[in-house]
């Protein structure tokens, strides 16, 4: 042994941290918190996304100081862009409203079982939309009833 090495100590096994485990690690998690780790970071890149956008849309997309004439359609274009990205910002405010719901629920023990009848909402459903409220059978009722309300 090399006078400088330091003795060998007892080491417990190294843990394994392979994707396979990581995955049976996530199995065996309860799966409210994996959606509710789902909605806070899908809820975090909307705010982030909203700001930005918002941002886009209030400030001034022309230069004060430029010397060029704007042209009216420059500004119909301008307009057009600036109420499309309002658009999307109020569209994205209503899915962080039903994040935050969807989030409520949790707290509440009510996630994953449907508004309307009741039943466990599938989880293919809650993997595709987090933040829904009911099931497919529910969902399509309420579009047959928009579609003959319209």
């Amino acid at each position: 042994m090399h006078p400088l090495a330091k003795p060998a100590k007892d080491k417990a096994p190294a843990k394994d941290k392979s994707p396979a485990k990581d995955a049976t690690r996530a199995k065996d998690r309860d799966p409210t918190d994996q959606y509710r780790a789902r909605l806070l970071d899908l809820r975090a890149r909307l705010r982030g996304e909203m700001g930005r956008m918002a941002d886009a849309a209030l400030s001034q997309g022309r230069s004060e100081t430029s010397s060029l004439p704007i042209h009216l359609a420059d500004l119909g274009s301008d307009n057009f862009e600036q109420e499309l990205t309002l658009s999307l910002v109020g569209n994205e405010k209503v899915a962080l409203e039903k994040i935050e719901f969807a989030l409520d629920r949790i707290a509440d023990g009510e996630y994953g079982k449907c508004e309307e009848c009741g039943k466990k909402i599938p989880e293919s459903r809650l993997e595709a939309i987090p933040y829904t409220t009911v099931c497919v059978q529910c969902a399509e009722i309420q579009e047959q009833q928009r579609d003959e309300e319209e």
